[in-house]
């Protein structure tokens, strides 16, 4: 149970600060030596539930919103979230195992962390209205390639609307409307496995969790939107540096 209240922290933070959350649900198990349930691409994606709550909770007005008059931005999500669900449907299995590595893991963090950082020294200026299909293409592209872990889908769609000339502020909202589908579409994937196989799984440990990751991310949510309006994501960056570090250390002790 105490394992499950930690990932389910865990997730609620990692999923919309850009640090990947799935690399670190990979990586707690894995460092820890923690088995069964909570080890698993199902306990995920009951977490990843309990986010899409929180993102529910944060952003119902702006749904509202684009459903009766912003019929444009509703337009965009559609455009940009294709990319991710077609890749996953393709990638579904090499996500499930090969991808699940530490040393990807390493790799992916290193990688885009860079990126992020050269996102940050773009031009900008434009705000969400602003924004065209070819920016909602482009942004869902790189939606598509947070499958990976190590990614993480806010830190590469944020830098995707910073590359775009897109504000930080404006990037971290469109990325974090732009989660929602993606997330809900995942969890109804994943969510039919635990209905039919209840008795194989100990709920109590999934809702724990489920709940865990839905107050921590409402926390994340809010603290993430405020932070960008005056902070760049350089300190984000240097924590995936140090903990790729930690990785390889942990893969050294391991070996």
């Amino acid at each position: 149970m105490l394992e499950s209240i930690i990932l389910g922290i865990v997730q609620g933070f990692t999923e919309f600060l850009p640090v990947s959350s799935t690399a670190h649900l990979i990586l707690f198990p894995w460092f820890f030596g923690w088995k069964g349930d909570i080890d698993s691409l199902t306990f995920d994606v009951a977490l990843h539930a309990g986010t899409l709550l929180a993102l529910i909770i944060c952003f119902w007005k702006d749904w509202v919103e684009m459903l009766l008059n912003n019929r444009k931005l509703l337009a965009l999500l559609v455009v940009a979230t294709l990319p991710a669900g077609i890749a996953g449907i393709l990638l579904k299995d090499a996500v499930e195992t090969t991808l699940r590595s530490p040393l990807v893991i390493v790799f992916t963090l290193v990688l885009f962390g860079i990126v992020m950082l050269i996102s940050e020294r773009w031009k900008r200026g434009r705000e969400i209205k602003d924004m065209t299909f070819s920016d909602a293409i482009i942004i869902g592209v790189s939606q598509a390639v947070a499958l990976i872990p190590g990614v993480s889908r806010s830190g590469i769609t944020i830098s995707a609307g910073l590359f775009r000339g897109i504000e930080r502020e404006a990037s971290a909202r469109f990325s974090f409307l732009l989660s929602t589908p993606v997330i809900f579409g995942a969890t109804l994937l994943e969510g039919r496995k635990l209905i039919f196989n209840a008795g194989n799984h100990d709920l109590n440990l999934f809702i724990t969790g489920f709940i865990a990751s839905g107050v921590t991310g409402f926390i994340a949510i809010k603290f993430i939107l405020y932070f960008l309006r005056k902070h760049p994501l350089d300190i984000f960056v240097y924590y995936r540096f140090v903990l790729a570090v930690v990785i390889i250390g942990g893969i050294w002790l391991k070996g």
